[in-house]
């Protein structure tokens, strides 16, 4: 039976006008220099207008609120990563046994959460339920679906899906991180332990 595959999610957008393409482009490069030079937390969406030489109205009417700017600001790095594991080398990407695909796809998602904290702090604070939302979620939690299911084809892959991606929720990271003072190397080793009791 052949393996069953996710495309890299696009948001579900349709394809937009020259004119708002160009919008979208000015914005996120506003918001992404007004983060590098002052932090996540200086970033407005008035600011970002400004700086991009658009309304606050089309920002608003292209993003919705910060937390899903934060995110779209994201989401260039996030294509990339998107496309190493579902088609890029293994074990991160196809060709690697499920259990070695899944722990490599755990410890990725923890080099980007340290990588991009701040980003996702912001937009997990904006919005209670932002995590979630935000298109990568749902496609995360149908990879190590498929993935667990080939595993433990007698398990719920999808709640356990789920409950492997809950510690990288961007406030347990940053106390376990900054308040507990864990490694990521520490963290890494946690995965590790949880996974190998949830793949029996």
């Amino acid at each position: 039976m052949p393996r069953k595959t996710l495309p890299v999610a696009d948001g579900g957008q349709a394809p937009e006008r020259a004119d708002a393409a160009e919008n979208r482009r000015k914005i996120l490069a506003a918001a992404a220099e007004l983060i590098e030079a002052r932090g996540v937390e200086a970033l407005s969406m008035d600011e970002v207008a400004r700086a991009a030489g658009v309304g606050v109205g089309t920002v608003y009417r292209r993003f919705g609120d910060r937390a899903t700017l934060v995110y779209a600001v994201v989401d260039a790095r996030e294509r990339d990563f998107q496309a190493a594991f579902l088609g890029g080398p293994a074990p991160l990407g196809p060709g690697a046994e499920p259990r070695a695909r899944i722990r490599a796809f755990l410890h990725a998602l923890v080099d980007r959460t340290e990588e991009q904290l701040e980003l996702l702090l912001m937009a997990e604070m904006d919005s209670a339920d932002a995590r979630f939302k935000e298109g990568s979620y749902a496609l995360y939690q149908q990879h190590l679906t498929l993935l667990l299911s080939e595993v433990r084809p007698d398990a719920d892959a999808a709640y356990l899906s789920d409950a492997l991606l809950a510690p990288l929720a961007a406030n347990l990271y940053r106390y376990q991180r900054r308040t507990r003072g864990m490694s990521v190397a520490r963290i890494k080793k946690g995965y590790d332990d949880l996974l190998a009791q949830v793949t029996g």
